[in-house]
């Protein structure tokens, strides 16, 4: 009987303790999406008082410095990676640290931080059509139909009410590179796949920032080397190392302790959060006005982003 007591206590702790990981995984995911979707609050904050390339200089400084940190902590040092995974490395921080944070970081000199962040919901959905057209991966109906409609929503959000209105040239320079930002991280998504297949996600991202940043400061030093002079107000530091330390090497680390507890499918499902959250941060932080075009152009690309990933959160569960 002592025995079968001693086992129903360890089953009984066990479960205790699985609960209490999985309530801190799922914390962590939703506080993620709240940072994330912060960046776009900071980064429409920051462009107001910062030259864009500056902005995106000093942020991936802080996120290099503390993610290079990470990654000794973890490995007992920066580990080396092979020919071909530097040429990976190199392809992902063109991709997804210095071409997008300069779409990323102009494109909110132009647009509210909540109509940018709907812009950029359709990541999923780049990433599902990129699979599909260059990879080929299997379309599903439900994937097809979740794709047009969060295109018709995000046509929606940047026409200001008219999907035409891109076909007309009637939308601006913000929105084009906003939308640009969905595009270069489609890519950086799907190279990412191949790169992360024998490099850890974590020495990936950090190797990336850390090659992004050199791109940045190199571009920067070229065009205009006078905005790197930290002359900004308070206000834009708190903005920038915002974006550095919470929006990408915390959220990043959380982010994918969630993918490692949980699974990739059902942690990828909470970015639907990010949008929602930087509309409510807009409004609240920035007083930004929630349009009607904003509301139902956002309904629809995030109802259209769950229909492409609910058949990958089916999969994985099965």
């Amino acid at each position: 009987m002592h025995h079968w007591n001693v086992a129903a206590l360890a089953i009984t702790s066990f479960d205790c303790q699985h609960r209490v990981n999985s309530a801190s995984t799922y914390l962590k995911l939703i506080l993620t999406m709240f940072f994330w979707g912060g960046t776009w609050v900071a980064a429409r904050v920051v462009v107001q008082d910062v030259a864009p390339l500056a902005a995106a200089c000093w942020r991936f400084l802080f996120a290099s410095v503390s993610l290079l940190a990470l990654v000794a902590w973890h490995c007992g040092g920066l580990p080396t990676i092979s020919r071909r995974q530097v040429f990976q490395v190199l392809a992902l921080a063109v991709c997804g640290i210095y071409l997008y944070n300069i779409c990323f970081l102009v494109g909110m000199q132009h647009m509210t931080a909540g109509r940018g962040a709907l812009v950029v919901a359709l990541n999923p959905v780049a990433v599902t059509i990129g699979a599909w057209w260059l990879l080929g991966e299997a379309m599903t109906f439900s994937k097809a139909m979740g794709s047009a409609v969060a295109l018709l929503g995000c046509l929606t959000v940047i026409g200001h009410g008219s999907p035409l209105a891109p076909l007309s040239g009637d939308i601006g320079s913000g929105e084009w590179l906003i939308l640009g930002c969905a595009v270069l991280w489609a890519a950086y998504t799907l190279i990412g796949r191949s790169a992360m297949r024998h490099l850890s996600p974590l020495v990936a991202t950090a190797y990336a920032s850390i090659a992004g940043w050199l791109m940045l400061l190199a571009t920067t030093l070229v065009t205009d080397p006078g905005v790197l002079v930290p002359h900004y107000s308070l206000r834009a530091w708190v903005a920038i190392g915002f974006l550095g330390l919470f929006g990408t090497t915390l959220g990043f680390t959380w982010f994918n302790q969630a993918v490692k507890q949980i699974g990739a499918a059902r942690a990828s499902v909470f970015i639907n959060l990010v949008p929602v959250a930087a509309v409510l941060q807009g409004a609240w932080l920035l007083g930004e006005q929630l349009s009607t075009s904003v509301v139902v152009g956002g309904l629809l690309v995030l109802s259209g982003v769950a229909m492409t990933q609910r058949s990958a959160v089916v999969i994985e569960r099965d």
